[in-house]
């Protein structure tokens, strides 16, 4: 079943259609830094790319979009996510990863692309999923961790296995042109955003790497241990780069015990 947006799971812990954040009280048509409560992170967007950290291989700034209970208007510069999919884009059978995404229509660097979109659900949920599948289902639920300054970690479950929006054919690559950023707009629950990490010309795949990295940053020795001992249960990547790691990335914590 195709939908936009997310929507609350099975288990239905969390509605990310709520509405929880007050919106800002900006009466220009255009919200600006040091005025906006939205912005209070800084300045997101630069006519509709996102903006970058002084270090371009990563990007850890919060992104608060303007709401349902702003006053700003419907052409703030602040908004950008919430208006959705702006390129064609066209779902297309691979040689060796079955189907695949590709754009119709260049794509400038910074430039939102597509939501990955689906049931948003809680830890057991999820795990139950996980622990249901076989080696010959495909795996689609994504586990995002945000680290607060607090320290806690915040968790995201999405699975658009059986309700989602076009992200759900997005093969994965480990020198991706795709990196995702989680989006907050009307709550808490974020939108996970993908945004073009390079130039990206008519015609070609669009991908992201599964594991979260940025600009695929190298792995620590930890998580090679862990790899490595995972081996015998993870699939094959066939995204034919020149930095291929051979095997898809791999989240064990949702395959163990809780």
């Amino acid at each position: 079943q195709y939908s936009p947006d997310n929507v609350a799971g099975a288990d239905g812990h969390i509605d990310p259609t709520e509405i929880t954040f007050p919106g800002c009280s900006c009466l220009t048509s255009s919200c600006v830094v040091d005025v906006c409560s939205c912005l209070c992170h800084g300045e997101n967007y630069n006519s509709l790319c996102l903006r970058l950290t002084d270090k371009e291989e990563e990007y850890a700034r919060p992104v608060f979009e303007c709401n349902a209970m702003c006053q700003c208007g419907e052409s703030c510069q602040n908004r950008v996510v919430q208006r959705g999919l702006q390129f064609r884009l066209e779902v297309f059978k691979t040689e060796k990863k079955g189907w695949g995404l590709r754009t119709l229509e260049f794509i400038a660097k910074g430039r939102f692309v597509c939501e990955y979109a689906g049931e948003v659900l809680g830890f057991n949920e999820a795990h139950r999923r996980i622990q249901a599948q076989t080696s010959k289902d495909s795996n689609y639920i994504i586990a995002v961790r945000e680290h607060l300054h607090s320290g806690q970690i915040m968790e995201t479950f999405v699975d658009p296995t059986y309700i989602g929006n076009i992200g759900r054919f997005l093969n994965h690559s480990c020198e991706p042109n795709l990196f995702m950023v989680p989006v907050r707009v009307d709550s808490m629950v974020p939108k996970l955003a993908l945004f073009a990490a390079a130039d990206i010309s008519a015609g070609e795949e669009l991908s992201y790497d599964y594991s979260g990295r940025f600009h695929n940053l190298p792995i620590s020795n930890r998580e090679q241990k862990s790899l490595e001992e995972d081996n015998r249960l993870r699939k094959p990547c066939y995204c034919g780069s020149r930095a291929c790691a051979s095997f898809l990335p791999w989240d064990s914590s949702l395959f163990s015990t809780p």
